[in-house]
């Protein structure tokens, strides 16, 4: 064999070890860097976990290292911008980032917690309580963080597609949270933001708020004191189409992002525009 053959070959073998090793470590496949001018806006704003989600996607994009894992085998839709979002089929397909203070509203003292929702029906199969679903959040019994609520069309408390967003003592029981009740077409996207804030008090929030956003507009504020919520830290891990296995969100979620500070409405107006121009 001559020496260049030889010097090829061990570069071809050197490669090919390189190549094992990088997708051993780093789990190649489900890593992408951002692909849509979507993505590139929502990292230029430095949130702590951002996980834009498909069915092959399960690493966090933020660099923070908090990758998910599917359970089941969601199928892939397209969001307004003709990214990949997966569909959840309400019944026994979820998203699970582990437990992490970055998940938390105790480590800065506010949280931000921004998504794509796609509901697919207006009366979920498996819901829980009055007739709600938990399609995101952090908690399980005695451990309990934060959760984005959706009600069915007919429920107990007569809240027909409310959706909202709560804050909670670790041990449970009654939330502080925001909403908004609009009328509801399956098949419609919609862009939601949570805010949990305890740093920004004066007399009217006395302890800190709530508000939740639909589309970058803010449609309602809440005063964490009317409930008496501290913020705990909690051991759940954060869930996306359930948040305990209690209830389950048939229809699509896409471009989950938590950021430890509170977005502005400029900020969030611009990434509606984006996905949606």
């Amino acid at each position: 064999m001559s020496n260049a053959i030889s010097i090829r070959m061990s570069k071809l073998a050197v490669s090919l070890m390189t190549a094992t090793l990088l997708s051993a470590c780093f789990n190649v496949s489900s890593f992408v860097h951002a692909t849509s001018t979507y993505d590139t806006a929502v990292l230029a704003d430095n949130p702590v976990g951002y996980w834009p989600l498909s069915s092959a996607v399960t690493a966090d994009q933020s660099g923070n290292g908090m990758n998910g894992t599917f359970t089941g085998s969601p199928t892939d839709t397209t969001m307004p911008n003709g990214d990949a979002a997966p569909v959840f089929n309400g019944t026994n397909q979820y998203f699970t980032i582990p437990d992490n203070d970055y998940l938390e509203v105790t480590r800065t003292g506010i949280l931000t917690v921004e998504a794509w929702m796609r509901p697919d029906t207006l009366q979920f199969t498996n819901y829980e309580s009055s007739g709600y679903v938990h399609w995101m959040g952090k908690g399980t019994s005695g451990q309990h963080s934060w959760v984005a609520r959706m009600y069915n069309q007919t429920n107990t408390e007569n809240r027909p597609n409310r959706i909202s967003g709560y804050s909670f003592n670790l041990s449970g029981g009654l939330g502080a949270g925001s909403y908004f009740q609009d009328t509801v077409t399956a098949g419609q996207w919609i862009h939601y933001t949570l805010v949990i804030n305890t740093v920004n008090t004066n007399t009217t929030y006395p302890t800190g708020y709530t508000k939740v956003f639909k589309n970058g507009v803010l449609r309602d504020q809440d005063k964490l004191s009317d409930y008496s919520i501290v913020p705990g830290n909690g051991t759940a891990p954060m869930r996306i189409a359930t948040r305990d296995l209690a209830s389950y969100f048939q229809g699509a979620i896409g471009k989950v992002a938590v950021y430890d500070y509170e977005l502005t409405p400029t900020k969030l107006a611009a990434h509606y525009s984006t996905m949606t121009n």
